[in-house]
């Protein structure tokens, strides 16, 4: 038992009196949870909306809080609020999955943008939902709820459906067993349609679907592959009337193939002979 512990009248450890955590990840853990609690709707936050929102008391949410705004990770207004701090940025920068990924797709995802002027989005899969690396938007293109650093549900967006689709079979199962009607696509009803949908979104290795809320919309997306694997989804948001004629499907699905390739050729060269240093 840890010396800081003393048992309880079950054996079992007491917890710690004034409710602070024990060092270790349950910190870690309610520091992220305070994170957490920011999103599009709440970028400035009081102590106690932060500790309401990551259910925290109160005297822990201050400690936290002032230790995240000490290393950078939030920073406090003037007027006593909280806002995400720029360390956060610094450090997300370094994410492969993010701005390795976004370096390497963005001239191509600029020529799709010049291309179509629409919503042009990457994302990747984060578990139960995807996450947008990346958006390139007119200024007179329909509008789209999501932002950069911002989650999509997967069974509901063309980008998710991909991630969906070559994700590994229990989370298509989980995704599957929660669907319930109207939260996805004008032709996805039920969970047997997203089923079905998945199983030919694999068959021809894009997603195409059209919601009629909030606004009418059409999608396409298609796989970025790094290799065999699918570590990311493209795809196109336009106005339902005239997507069809647009040729929106084959751009996506061309540029998608070239992120494909400069990925595997930027794979091939970080692993040449000779490149590594392996110590003997």
């Amino acid at each position: 038992m840890p010396m800081n512990e003393t048992p309880s009248s079950d054996g079992g450890p007491r917890p710690r009196r004034g409710g602070k955590p024990d060092t270790g990840q349950p910190v870690i853990d309610r520091a992220f949870a305070l994170l957490g609690t920011f999103d599009s709707d709440h970028r400035a936050q009081t102590l106690g909306e932060l500790a309401q929102r990551s259910g925290t008391p109160r005297s822990t949410a201050l400690r936290l809080a002032r230790s995240l705004v000490h290393v950078g990770a939030l920073e406090r207004l003037q007027d006593g609020r909280y806002v995400v701090g720029l360390r956060l940025l610094e450090t997300a920068s370094l994410a492969p999955r993010g701005h390795g990924l976004r370096s390497v797709a963005m001239p191509y995802m600029e020529d799709l943008f010049h291309v179509t002027r629409q919503h042009v989005l990457l994302a990747v899969r984060e578990q139960q939902e995807a996450l947008l690396v990346e958006r390139l938007s007119a200024l007179d293109a329909s509008p789209v709820r999501y932002r950069v650093g911002g989650r999509l549900p997967l069974a509901s967006t063309g980008a998710g459906l991909v991630l969906l689709a070559f994700a590994p079979t229990a989370v298509q199962d989980h995704a599957i067993a929660c669907y319930e009607p109207g939260q996805g696509h004008d032709d996805i009803a039920t969970p047997a349609d997203l089923r079905r949908v998945l199983a030919e979104v694999r068959r021809g290795d894009h997603a195409y679907g059209s919601q009629s809320r909030p606004y009418p919309v059409t999608t396409v997306a298609a796989p970025v592959r790094d290799g065999n694997e699918v570590v990311a989804a493209l795809s196109v948001v336009a106005p339902s009337t005239g997507f069809a004629e647009a040729g929106y499907g084959p751009a996506v699905r061309a540029t998608a193939r070239a992120i494909s390739r400069r990925l595997e050729e930027e794979g091939r060269r970080t692993t040449r002979p000779g490149d590594a240093r392996t110590a003997h």
